[in-house]
């Protein structure tokens, strides 16, 4: 079985959760991102801020080099930065990109992507 990377964005957290929880379930390995969702850290001094971004940024880019595919949990075709800049990311290492939905906002995310695959059983259809 393959692995995958899931980019998403941080208001839907619960259900990239839910989602990476069902596909080890079914034995696949999945690499999440950390979504920190704690506003401590804008309260961090600048430069530790950057840091701390520069971290959460790097540590799933690897995540995504590591995947074999990588799956945009992109709920109502919303992308937010950090899921354009893995998409992006994802594309240059030459990653197979499934999402969700189509990009409603941006053409030039939406042709990026290899497949839309709307259900689970897809998903894992394209895991096997």
């Amino acid at each position: 079985m393959k692995s995958i990377a899931i980019c998403g964005s941080r208001r839907y957290k619960p259900e990239v959760r839910a989602l990476a929880k069902r596909l080890r379930a079914k034995g696949v390995t999945v690499f999440e991102p950390i979504m920190n969702t704690n506003p401590k850290i804008r309260e961090l001094s600048d430069d530790l801020k950057r840091y701390a971004f520069l971290g959460l940024t790097l540590h799933h880019l690897e995540q995504i080099r590591k995947a074999d595919i990588v799956f945009i949990f992109n709920k109502d075709g919303y992308m937010g930065n950090s899921s354009t800049i893995e998409l992006g990311a994802a594309v240059a290492l030459g990653k197979p990109v499934y999402a969700l939905e189509h990009d409603k906002e941006e053409p030039c995310r939406d042709v990026l992507f290899d497949e839309v695959v709307p259900t689970l059983r897809e998903l894992v259809t394209l895991l096997s």
